[in-house]
Formats: structure tokens, C-alpha cells, sequence
């Protein structure tokens, strides 16, 4: 399963990667809007932290996978248990 996260605290990026990994699901991370979100591809799951994450990102990411069969899920908490809740939520073991 593939996962791409847009947002979130940016010291928590490997972290973030190590849960999805435990899961057996690639993941993406774009905690800021660095150049844009290139190659977002088709994910399976796309986790929106809400609360640190611009308006204008959160837009351009759902416009990335519009029309695909992706999963929206998002999150007013960007922490680890917050992840750790979705993945429980939307990956099947």
C-alpha cells in the first residue's frame, strides 16, 4: 500500500516513514510546500495533518489525486499516534 503524508512536523519525517514501514506501506512525506508536491503519484491513502499544513497545499494535493480511487483521511494532530490511529483505521494486515 502506498501512503503520502502532506504536512506535518518536519523533524518527524523519518518517523513517520519507520510506522508506515512497520505497516508494509511505502511512504511519502511533504511536510512543507518545497517546490511544490512532485511526483504524488496515485497513492493508495492520503493523510492530510490539517494543522500544519497551508490551505494552498492541502489544494493542490487533493487536486493531484482527483479522479484517482485514493482515501482522504485527515488529521487535526500531526503526531505520532494520531498516524498511528489512520493506519490502523485504512491498512488491512
Amino acid at each position: 500500500m502506498s501512503i503520502v503524508i502532506v504536512g506535518g512536523n518536519e523533524c518527524m519525517t523519518r518517523q513517520y516513514m519507520d510506522l508506515c514501514g512497520k505497516y508494509k506501506c511505502k511512504a511519502k512525506v511533504y511536510p512543507k510546500m518545497c517546490g511544490g508536491l512532485r511526483n504524488v503519484g496515485s497513492p493508495d491513502l492520503l493523510v492530510l495533518f490539517t494543522n500544519t499544513v497551508s490551505h494552498k497545499m492541502v489544494r493542490y494535493a487533493l487536486n493531484e489525486t482527483k479522479g484517482q480511487n485514493t482515501r482522504i483521511a485527515r488529521s487535526h494532530s500531526s503526531s505520532i499516534a494520531a498516524l498511528k490511529g489512520i493506519l490502523d483505521e485504512h491498512v488491512t494486515s
